[in-house]
């Protein structure tokens, strides 16, 4: 049996340990940051992945929701402008829905069970965390919202023309509401009251989106005017003009745009709030 010196056995793991380290003693360099766009674009289709299954039967819910809401003001709405703030207040109600009381509740959930705990392992930006899942939960309102304009559309005799602006709509409409849904989330102290933020807002939503303005009282109509999805569904509802204006259709497209860029930057000052604690 051959015995080794002490000494060959210390050289060679400080050898090892200079090889891994690059020879000069210190720790490992870690791996660089991803940049935004490859990072948003992976938790992008991992949460679309996700929530592919478990989303599905919730976003029937919502779609249902808005077309029953819309059947029951068709017993007090006859057409005009009102029946117009019905048709888009109910198409965005699917947006509320999906993208703030369910983005809410995630976030609320993920804090309280530590998740962001596994976010935060990962060399992934704060912002790519929110705008991936903001998009991927955003993008599950799509089918909805479209066949609920389609079947209010034809319920009150409203043209399907320009139909097409929900393109527009939809994604920033989403945003703004997605970022607001993530900030109460993360910003809750428990899940349960993150929950509740989600609840109150999809129910703010409803009431100041499908509700008529003419019918609101000042106060509550000031209210309407903070929510995010307000210009979206003002967009909307303009489309269904004879002729629509549209400098005032894109002014509250740029509105609905602005609020989401500080409702997603509030969210992603609130991930990085909540990951560090």
């Amino acid at each position: 049996m051959s015995i080794v010196p002490a000494e060959a056995v210390s050289a060679r793991v400080r050898g090892a340990c200079d090889a891994r380290t690059g020879g000069d003693g210190g720790a490992a360099p870690l791996a660089p940051r991803a940049r935004l766009l490859p990072a948003l674009a992976a938790v992008y289709r991992a949460q679309l992945s996700r929530a592919r299954v478990a989303r599905i039967p919730l976003l029937f819910v919502a779609t249902f929701q808005s077309v029953g809401i819309m059947v029951l003001m068709r017993g007090v709405v006859d057409g005009g402008a009102e029946a117009r703030a019905v048709v888009a207040g109910s198409s965005v109600l699917v947006v509320a829905f999906v993208a703030l009381n369910l983005l809410a509740q995630y976030f609320g959930q993920l804090r309280a069970s530590g998740g962001l705990d596994h976010y935060a392992t990962l060399p992934v930006p704060p912002a790519a965390v929110v705008l991936g899942a903001a998009g991927a939960y955003a993008s599950f309102t799509a089918p909805g919202t479209v066949v609920t304009a389609v079947i209010g559309s034809v319920l009150f005799g409203l043209p399907l023309t320009h139909l097409w602006v929900l393109v527009a709509v939809i994604p920033l409409a989403g945003a703004a509401l997605a970022g607001l849904g993530a900030a109460l989330g993360l910003l809750a102290p428990r899940q349960e009251l993150a929950t509740l933020l989600g609840q109150l807002g999809m129910s703010a939503a409803l009431l100041l989106g499908v509700l008529p303005e003419g019918r609101l009282p000042g106060p509550i109509a000031f209210a309407r005017d903070l929510l995010p999805s307000t210009y979206g569904v003002e967009a909307f509802a303009h489309t269904f003009d004879r002729h629509p204006h549209w400098p005032t259709v894109a002014l509250d497209l740029a509105v609905c745009a602005a609020v989401g860029v500080v409702s997603l930057a509030v969210a992603t000052w609130a991930y990085r709030r909540a990951a560090v604690r």
